[in-house]
């Protein structure tokens, strides 16, 4: 499946432009990450574009549809079972055993406060954001309390890696397209 397939094919059943930007913003980081551990950028790129294929239309029943839609586009099974697994222990009892399902369970909801401090700083970019910002409202509780700091550093000790390491990443890849997610760009 090409890139453009896979967007249209998320279009298809999703026309938020907010639940678009969230998953350019995990495209993108998963994009980052295969680049990083020397995977298929544009394969782990299109996991991500649809992992919340079916949020918008069935948020009640998230990713209880995701696999037929994804089969009645005969998308494979490799790409459904990663969808499924960004959702385990909350909606799914598919449990991440690849690299690439281990990332997108923890990026997921890091690229959520990732946008939300980018968007309180002064500058409102992603161009000087820096990893100790992000810790320090990983660590604030009240802020951006919708995001579930438990998976993001469940999903961190399952990729062997530092909190920091994982931020860094996600950052250069949401960093990587922040015009596209509507973030102003410093060097303008």
């Amino acid at each position: 499946m090409t890139r453009s397939e896979a967007l249209k094919l998320y279009k298809q059943y999703n026309s938020s432009e907010n639940l678009l930007r969230h998953s350019l913003s995990v495209e993108a980081v998963m994009r980052r990450f295969a680049q990083e551990l020397g995977y298929d950028e544009d394969f782990w790129g299109n996991v991500g574009l649809l992992h919340d294929i079916d949020y918008e239309l069935y948020p009640d029943e998230h990713l209880q549809k995701a696999p037929q839609m994804l089969k009645d586009a005969n998308v494979d099974e490799q790409t459904i079972r990663a969808v499924l697994s960004h959702g385990w222990t909350i909606v799914s009892d598919v449990e991440p055993i690849h690299p690439m399902e281990k990332v997108l369970f923890t990026i997921d909801e890091l690229t959520g406060l990732i946008n939300a401090t980018a968007l309180m700083r002064p500058s409102k970019s992603l161009d000087d954001l820096t990893v100790s910002s992000v810790k320090k409202k990983f660590k604030t509780k009240g802020f951006s309390a919708q995001v579930d700091r438990s998976i993001i550093t469940k999903g961190t000790e399952m990729l062997n890696l530092s909190l920091d390491r994982v931020i860094e990443l996600a950052i250069e890849g949401m960093r990587s397209i922040g015009s596209e997610l509507g973030f102003l760009s410093l060097d303008q």
